[in-house]
């Protein structure tokens, strides 16, 4: 079956979560597979980009990269991206087909989307040197974390996700950094006790801990302002990019400011169009990102939002950016019921009408998750380019 059909049978959430489904199919072909060194990217906001700036610098230093990422905005092939580009239709397809024969039909058809996506992206990856492998859903427990890892990276961590992975901060933080390996790195973090529980993680593990910004000297800060202003990069992807150098130096990679010529990965606060800003974010923690990043600008905000997601806070945050919010519609189970997200826009005393077109004298944020961009783009027929 082609890998594709084979996929879309597969749900893509449960309700509840077999913890050990994922163990027990990467035991059954550990031995069958060659693994990559691996670099494990775990946090609420950031990994994308701060792993697209971490592969696209190892591809420039000599090393086949690798690097999966979820979840995709237009097509799956998004979401294993190897050296430099995202993998071929035939790569994938030759992939599913080895893993069904690795561990049978019964494995295949139990294993979740992810989980199954996840191991695909490892036999894809085998001639890689090395691989830079995002986490899905929180870090200890996730289909990502059954395979040996060279180094861990930790972006800011914040609340999502929170029936799943807990109500307090102590809680989404502390399953997410149990995913650690014997080297860590964080990042900038908008908690202190995240810090805390670090260091105090990394002491019970033994691992090496490290703070990203002391790894980085003056002519590393330099450099990442230089490339900030080439790009014209937003803050906080300064922020990905400084963690990106502090994993090289730790890797011992050598890198200089052509190591980063590739621009972020689509979807952070990307231009589409002259007058349209693109972001996959969905939670508070972007929009104060997205707000602080075009805090002197005044937008239309095309939006919607999953159930699960913090609307009031998410819209309060960005309101003093934006003019009015234009709804589009997405075709997904998980969205918020329009009467919801309307009581909060009046609640917020923010006008709002149904968005049909992009109206050329007027300046645009699309925002609300990775269906609100796809809903978008396939409205617009705006192509990704690799």
């Amino acid at each position: 079956m082609n890998f594709l059909e084979f996929l879309q049978n597969k749900p893509l959430y449960y309700d509840e979560i077999d913890l050990e489904r994922m163990p027990r199919a990467y035991k059954a072909i550990e031995a069958s597979l060659q693994l990559p060194r691996i670099v494990h990217v775990v946090g609420t906001n950031g990994k994308g980009t701060t792993g697209r700036f971490l592969a696209s610098a190892l591809l420039k230093s000599g090393m086949n990269t690798g690097h999966y990422t979820s979840p995709h905005i237009l097509k799956f092939n998004e979401r294993i991206w190897i050296n430099g580009s995202n993998a071929a239709d035939s790569v994938l397809q030759q992939a599913h087909e080895r893993l069904y024969g690795l561990v049978g039909s019964e494995i295949s058809e139990t294993l979740s989307y992810f989980e199954y996506t996840t191991l695909m992206a490892m036999i894809a990856f085998e001639q890689c040197d090395i691989v830079v492998l995002e986490a899905g859903l929180g870090g200890e427990f996730d289909a990502t974390n059954v395979f040996a890892k060279a180094l861990s990276l930790f972006t800011p961590i914040d609340f999502d996700h929170q029936a799943f992975l807990g109500e307090s901060i102590e809680e989404i933080a502390s399953t997410k950094l149990r995913s650690m390996a014997k080297t860590a790195i964080i990042g900038e973090q908008p908690h202190k006790e995240v810090l805390y529980l670090f260091e105090k993680i990394g002491h019970d593990k033994k691992s090496e801990t490290y703070r990203f910004a002391d790894l980085l000297s003056d002519n590393d800060i330099m450099m990442v302002k230089e490339i900030a202003q080439k790009q014209a990069l937003p803050a906080y992807l300064e922020q990905n990019l400084m963690l990106s150098i502090a994993a090289l130096k730790t890797l011992d990679i050598a890198y200089n400011i052509e190591s980063f010529d590739e621009k972020p990965m689509f979807g952070r606060l990307s231009r589409v169009s002259d007058t349209v800003y693109l972001d996959v974010g969905h939670n508070v923690l972007a929009a104060k990102a997205i707000a602080s990043s075009l805090k002197d600008q005044r937008l239309i905000l095309v939006y919607n939002s999953y159930k699960d997601k913090e609307v009031p806070a998410i819209l309060s945050t960005l309101k003093p950016i934006i003019e009015s919010v234009e709804i589009i519609e997405v075709d997904d189970a998980r969205i918020e019921k329009r009467e919801n997200l309307e009581s909060v826009l009046q609640a917020l005393e923010i006008s709002y009408k149904q968005f049909e077109k992009i109206e050329k004298e007027k300046q645009y944020l699309v925002f609300g998750s990775f269906s609100v961009a796809e809903a978008f783009l396939k409205h617009h027929h705006y192509h990704i380019k690799e």
